[in-house]
């Protein structure tokens, strides 16, 4: 079996009938929407651009071929990184339009915005507050208390990366601290999804491998912190996740309409957004966070693991010696990594993840990033101390306390705007 023949027989178990994905699936839209009401709110990116309007003028076609009504003009999408004032200006939009189901339609950012819009839009009169809904089951236990259910949705995906169609995560940003916020609940996660991996033949270079170091890093830090318990169920998701993506991601980058690669890409994060609905991820996308202003998500995360592989890896060298040795098939890593062990082999493999960054043009240490200062680092810190991100710090190979982050974040960091591995300290 193949990786992709593998990964389309995971998918099918994770998500069943509710994810219909793979190349010119589109016109499934309106199959897929049935059951779920009859006056549906679109909201979809690509205001103004050729591809937004094809793609709103196939969603609006299929949807009325199915008898399901607009309930509205279609909502514009949001801005990357979904601002909090593009999830209330699509709440305000969704309660307007009183839907049946919402349908969202574009990449990760979008989505995000629109799981967390209509999450306010259906809390907001009694929780106003939208910082009460961070953390893990907040909005369950709201949803609870006040005896409501979210609207239906089904979500399109339109990029590889996030995998945000899968998932119970919503991500968004409050720009004037730059800051991202995190919801983590099972009432957020779409009822049902499409993907057709031939959308994203028209991302971008840098969005392309932006969205494919996501995906890796979902699948590496699940599976780096996932507990003995689930680690049968998360290896096969997340090492066929890593490898689709290392294997595939150069030919994407330098053919962006090859279709192999592209589906190859697109069934690689979307393990990723699977690897997250077993387990957790943990030290790199916790600062990713703190670095918005500075880089892209994928882009920090692929900065930072490679540290935290070293810091990981005297707990982790069974884990590690399966990652190194598809990064060495990829041609890498370059020793053999079944003759290391602890911190040799967190360094061989962190070293291999560094080389595949540097082949494609990205920054390996915080030093190069423009605009970076030690104040970054400071928040960094501060952040991972707020008690709304205390899963990522329990979900780490190593769960670390909030009265160690200074000391061994702090040393990873340090690491991380050098480039010198010896600076890190394990626990």
């Amino acid at each position: 079996m193949t990786a992709k023949e593998k990964a389309s027989v995971l998918l099918k178990k994770f998500k069943g009938d509710s994810y219909i994905f793979g190349i010119d699936c589109i016109s499934s839209i309106g199959k897929l929407s049935s059951g779920l009401g009859r006056r549906v709110s679109v909201v979809a990116g690509g205001a103004g651009k050729k591809w937004g309007d094809e793609i709103r003028g196939t969603v609006s076609r299929t949807l009325h071929e199915y008898g399901i009504k607009l309930a509205g003009d279609i909502i514009d999408g949001a801005k990357p990184n979904s601002p909090f004032e593009d999830v209330f200006r699509i709440s305000d939009e969704i309660s307007r339009q009183h839907p049946d189901f919402v349908i969202s339609v574009g990449g990760g950012s979008v989505i995000d915005a629109v799981k967390a819009a209509i999450t306010y839009s259906t809390l907001r009169d009694k929780y106003p507050d939208i910082n009460d809904y961070f953390g893990e089951s907040r909005v369950s236990d709201m949803l609870a208390k006040i005896g409501r259910k979210m609207l239906p949705s089904l979500v399109v995906q339109l990029a590889s990366g996030s995998a945000a169609h899968l998932t119970k995560y919503s991500n968004i940003t409050d720009m004037n601290l730059n800051q991202k916020f995190l919801m983590i609940d099972d009432a957020v996660t779409p009822d049902r999804a499409l993907f057709d991996y031939g959308y994203t033949r028209s991302m971008s270079k840098d969005f392309t491998m932006d969205g494919a170091f996501d995906g890796i890093s979902h699948c590496l830090e699940v599976y780096m912190g996932v507990r003995e318990d689930k680690l049968k169920e998360v290896e096969d998701v997340a090492l066929t996740g890593i490898e689709l993506i290392t294997s595939n991601i150069k030919t994407a980058v330098k053919d962006p309409k090859d279709p192999g690669a592209r589906e190859a890409l697109g069934l690689g994060t979307d393990l990723g957004g699977y690897s997250i609905m077993i387990g957790a991820t943990n030290g790199a996308h916790l600062n990713s966070f703190s670095l918005v202003e500075l880089l892209p998500h994928g882009r920090a995360c692929a900065l930072m693991n490679p540290y935290y592989v070293v810091f990981f890896s005297p707990a982790i060298e069974h884990k590690l010696r399966k990652v190194g040795a598809i990064y060495k098939k990829a041609g890498y890593v370059k020793t053999d990594v079944d003759k290391l062990s602890g911190r040799d082999l967190g360094m061989a493999v962190a070293e291999g993840m560094i080389a595949l960054s540097t082949d494609l043009g990205f920054p390996t240490t915080l030093k190069e990033v423009p605009g970076f200062s030690d104040e970054h680092m400071q928040h960094c810190l501060e952040a991972a101390k707020n008690p709304k991100f205390v899963s990522k710090l329990r979900s780490m190979p190593v769960p670390m306390s909030t009265d160690k982050v200074d000391e061994y974040m702090g040393s990873v960091l340090t690491a991380a705007k050098t480039g010198d591995f010896s600076l890190i300290r394990n626990l």
